[in-house]
């Protein structure tokens, strides 16, 4: 788990799913900690989709930064722990602004 971040976006495996949950390999943000990911063999993320969504912040929340060219919400009402086994290649890195956004919308939720 070593070098993955908190703000990093890295493509996941997220099969098998039930439900709602968001489904096949797609990227996620990563909300934890670089020394939770590498002591845990796990990370806390959230899925992104590239579809419009319906809901607004705080259970989804619109990226400015484009993520392979598209227009991407992070889906924060679906937070998920996943092992480092499902996690592929690194993508990119959020800006800090937005990962504050994210961790606030998710407060929403959860305070």
């Amino acid at each position: 788990m070593a070098g993955i971040l908190r703000g990093d976006i890295i493509w996941a495996n997220l099969n098998p799913a039930r439900g709602h949950e968001q489904a096949g390999k797609r990227p996620v943000l990563i909300l934890s900690h670089a020394v939770f990911n590498e002591r845990s063999g796990t990370v806390i993320a959230m899925p992104l989709t590239s579809k419009p969504q319906k809901a607004g912040f705080p259970l989804t929340f619109k990226l400015m930064q484009k993520i392979a060219k598209k227009t991407t919400w992070v889906k924060i009402s679906q937070v998920r722990v996943l092992s480092s086994a499902r996690l592929g290649k690194k993508m990119m890195r959020l800006d800090a602004e937005s990962i504050d956004q994210v961790i606030l919308g998710l407060n929403e939720i959860v305070a």
